[in-house]
């Protein structure tokens, strides 16, 4: 059963938007040799919004991704750049990635705000708009589709 990992991030502010980019870039590096790593899809959302999709073998393999080398670098950085940022994890029995609207459901209804400094209006209770799917904002699948 594949573990599904679900992050939302939203820039409080544009000139943060490079800052993230280039930290999502650098893990994104990483991810693609990280062991235990399914699948990676990004999502560049509306109004400086990005989410990521991972999937993973085990709870362990994710851990070990998320608290090492380029990704364990950025996020303590993320807690100052945005005003709304949540997370979700789930298994699942399907090998398929789900789509982007059941990601914001599983949000909205099992995920957790994260710790930040500047929360905006809709970060604690995950109050965010359906995210904008369409096939020019996904902007990176590993394994391809």
């Amino acid at each position: 059963m594949p573990l599904v990992s679900i992050t939302r991030f939203r820039a409080r502010a544009f000139w943060f938007v490079p800052l993230f980019a280039f930290h999502a870039q650098r893990s994104i590096s990483q991810i693609r040799n990280a062991k235990g790593c399914l699948a990676l899809a990004l999502l560049k959302d509306k109004k400086r919004t990005f989410w990521t999709m991972t999937m993973w073998t085990d709870e362990r393999s994710r851990k070990s991704y998320m608290t090492s080398a380029c990704h364990r670098k950025a996020m303590p950085r993320l807690a100052d750049w945005a005003d709304e940022a949540g997370v979700v994890h789930w298994h699942q029995n399907q090998p398929e990635r789900p789509d982007w609207l059941e990601a914001a459901r599983r949000m909205r209804a099992e995920g957790r705000p994260s710790k930040l400094r500047h929360p905006g209006p809709r970060h604690a209770d995950l109050s965010f708009p359906e995210p904008w799917t369409t096939v020019d904002n996904l902007f990176e699948t590993f394994p391809a589709d």
